[in-house]
């Protein structure tokens, strides 16, 4: 992975987005639904793309907007939509051309007061508050982010009325309308001016805010935190949650500094990521260079990126902690200090995610959840508290409230920054001290993950690998224990591979944005077997993507083990 001159830096005055030209470009750019770059596509988390590439523009949010009022009338879904949004440039234009077709299908919207932006999980958290109890008038929602995505990028969710990320077949639906719509030049899409939109009967103000930050003290443990007076700072990295932070500090009497609320669309602030890119990564050291600068300021810090549905810990002695050591760290405090939570729930985690997680889930004496990449795929098991912890390695968790109910059942970044206070305040230990029993006890495993270029074709190839097509039985020297391509936990397709032996293992999976392929690998013997393992991944994937791909009737062929 070659690392760019600037990561770590500021970034010059030269790379910042030119905001009124991508803003103009969002309204007069025209999408050809021809070209397969410029249609609407739903990956892991809703559509992105940007204006610049006629990706996302007016045109894609018309379409998705009336598909979604379509949808939510063939699913009689009458309650009102949540509409939040982050601070990303082409998020204020999106959030009005929403708008604009909601008010003239009749969608009750609710919209934050004073155009407050709003976390992810804060319209996870309202959809539910809403539906609580209710089986008619139920509310769903749109969250207008790409994430942590750079500058320049715009993002569009919907999140139906279970309130995590709408699974395939709802996104399918939706992504294949709004392609009729584009290529029928919008002909069935409804919408009223602006200020009409606005001022509609349908229209009304919530405070999101205030649910959201009074309710935290039913997930953590608030009190204990307060009396332990742990000094604590917060870096919202200009993201949604930027005027959430100095609410939850005065409503729970936390010792916490915001260390900056600013808010610039450009984010040069940021420190430049690892490839060049600006990226409001919370897992990224390059990113979160500043808060890694001020850690002995605080007895424990952290940041969300830009809809705050992710999150970083930095430590006094460690600075920022790898996402797969905070969540294990979280699982295993939670899972001793919820004494109200089922004994039966369960630790849910991604394919790529650390196998560390496997061993303390074992020690705890709790069930193994492994599902494929995106968060739908824990939704059920959040609502019914049949898991009570769901997390991913790219720095996504959130588990439930102390009662065991379900807090939401998308991403919250908000949520774990203050557990690791809590398990701070409660055991003495901050989660980077926790983690490192955890190595004293299984070994010191190494993870990192390296991209790979491919063709689309070569992509699509690794996305459907089938039983038999690999013949390969060991990986760095030992046995290969499993190969898999649907998840042990759900039987989900991965839409790649995963390679399993005894110390060591790697994932390979496509990229829905970049002509890449991604290798997630990890060793519990060190750097130099897990480059080997990354060494051997990359001929084991490139062999079965090759254009001439040999037979995979080989006798010597060993099958993927599939559940």
């Amino acid at each position: 992975m070659k690392i760019s001159p600037l990561a770590g830096k500021l970034p010059p005055l030269g790379m910042l987005v030119n905001v009124p030209r991508l803003v103009t470009a969002y309204y007069t750019g025209l999408p050809d639904p021809k070209v397969p770059a410029q249609c609407v596509a739903f990956g892991t988390s809703g559509h992105r793309g940007s204006s610049f590439k006629l990706s996302f523009n007016e045109w894609h949010i018309l379409a998705i907007t009336q598909a979604i009022c379509l949808y939510r009338k063939s699913k009689n879904i009458a309650g009102p939509l949540f509409l939040g949004m982050d601070t990303h440039a082409l998020s204020v234009p999106a959030c009005a051309t929403a708008l604009e077709v909601l008010a003239a299908n009749g969608v009750e919207v609710m919209l934050a007061e004073g155009d407050e932006y709003t976390p992810t999980p804060v319209i996870s958290h309202a959809i539910l508050t809403h539906n609580r109890g209710r089986s008619t008038g139920l509310a769903d929602g749109i969250v207008i982010t790409p994430s942590h995505n750079p500058p320049h990028d715009g993002g569009f969710k919907y999140n139906p009325p279970n309130g995590g990320p709408a699974d395939n077949v709802v996104t399918g639906w939706i992504q294949a309308k709004a392609n009729e719509l584009l290529e029928a030049r919008l002909a069935g899409v409804k919408r009223v001016p602006h200020e009409q939109a606005l001022h509609a009967t349908t229209t009304h103000r919530h405070d999101f805010l205030t649910a959201y930050v009074n309710d935290l003290g039913n997930v953590v443990d608030m009190d204990i935190i307060r009396s332990a007076k742990i000094h604590l700072g917060v870096d919202p990295l200009g993201g949604a949650g930027v005027h959430y932070w100095a609410r939850i500090a005065e409503r729970h009497g936390l010792d916490l500094t915001v260390v900056s609320d600013l808010v610039d669309p450009t984010f040069g602030f940021m420190t430049v990521d690892w490839d060049g890119q600006i990226r409001m990564d919370p897992s990224s050291v390059y990113a979160m260079k500043r808060l890694i600068g001020m850690k002995d300021q605080y007895d424990l810090s952290f940041a969300c990126d830009t809809d705050h549905d992710r999150h970083g810990i930095v430590t006094k002695n460690d600075g920022l902690l790898p996402p797969n050591h905070d969540l294990c760290a979280a699982i295993f405090y939670l899972f001793q200090n919820r004494p109200r939570w089922s004994k039966s729930a369960a630790v849910g985690k991604t394919i790529v995610s650390s196998q560390m997680i496997d061993r303390i889930t074992a020690k705890l004496g709790r069930k193994l959840f492994e599902v494929p990449v995106g968060f739908k795929w824990f939704v059920d098991g959040l609502l019914d508290g049949s898991l009570g912890f769901a997390g991913e390695e790219s720095a996504g968790s959130v588990f439930l409230r102390l009662d065991g109910s379900v807090w939401t059942t998308d991403k919250d970044g908000i949520a774990p920054c203050l557990l690791a206070a809590e398990m701070t305040a409660r055991t003495g230990y901050d989660p980077a001290n926790i983690y490192r029993a955890f190595e004293r006890e299984f070994g010191e495993p190494v993870y990192e993950r390296v991209d790979s270029p491919a063709s689309p074709e070569q992509k699509t190839c690794l996305a459907n690998l089938l039983p038999g097509q690999l013949r390969q039985t060991e990986l760095a020297g030992e046995t290969i224990r499993t190969m898999l391509t649907r998840a042990p936990g759900n039987g989900a397709p991965i839409g790649g591979l995963k390679v399993v032996a005894e110390n060591g293992w790697f994932a390979a999976r496509p990229s829905g944005t970049e002509n890449i392929y991604k290798i997630y690998a990890e060793s519990f013997q060190g750097g130099d077997h897990l480059h080997r393992i990354e060494e051997e991944a990359q001929t084991i994937v490139n062999d079965a993507i090759a254009p001439a791909a040999e037979s995979t009737s080989d006798p010597k062929a060993i099958p993927l083990t599939d559940p």
